[in-house]
């Protein structure tokens, strides 16, 4: 039996590990932390979200229940070099009967222009093919995020197509990728595309 006939299951919250990061599942020690991420600029530039969104109870609460959730897996992304969490990985949006999820990940300033999120995003998507069946993985990217499209190409996402003036930022309307990755592609490449010829 491979993991493409086993059931998809959540409840399992692996430490995946890299060479520069490792990503493990959540602990209170994270908190404050992951509080300075959501606060950073960029964070919530990207995230179309604002600094303080989330109260403490609110933060706490969320990064402490990650364990229980079946339907999800929220990993946070570790520094190797200093066992500091700078960021989170994050499968959700699970559609079992097509094999299907989202993707997500936000780091903070410490773990930014490092090759952490390229590589937190290679760990993942292995884990959801190899580990959990997933036949596709999708994701969006806003236009004004060109670092992170980089990222997830590198892994193997391809563009869908575009979600046009999907966010309202600053005054400008913000145009959005639809970007995806099917088992098959991963199976051929793993996480390593060829390169497109100059």
């Amino acid at each position: 039996m491979t993991a493409h006939d086993t059931p998809t299951d959540f409840s399992l919250k692996p430490t995946l590990i890299g060479e520069r990061v490792l990503l493990r599942p959540f602990s209170s020690d994270d908190v404050p932390a992951m509080r300075a991420v959501l606060d950073d600029p960029e964070v919530c530039k990207y995230t179309a979200s604002a600094p303080g969104d989330l109260t403490p109870e609110r933060l706490r609460s969320w990064y402490t229940t990650r364990d229980d959730q079946t339907d999800r897996l929220d990993l946070a992304v570790v520094d190797r070099a200093t066992g500091r969490c700078v960021g989170e990985a994050v499968l959700h949006e699970w559609d079992a009967p097509n094999r299907s999820c989202r993707f997500r990940t936000l780091l903070g300033p410490d773990g930014r222009n490092r090759g952490f999120g390229t590589e937190a995003c290679r760990l993942m998507v292995r884990h959801g093919f190899e580990q959990l069946g997933l036949n596709r993985i999708a994701l969006g990217v806003y236009a004004f995020n060109p670092r992170a499209r980089r990222a997830y190409e590198k892994v193997g996402f391809v563009s869908e197509g575009t979600e046009r003036e999907v966010l309202l930022h600053e005054g400008e309307w913000i145009d959005a990728t639809s970007m995806s990755i099917l088992a098959r592609e991963w199976a051929t490449h793993r996480g390593h595309p060829p390169r497109r010829p100059s």
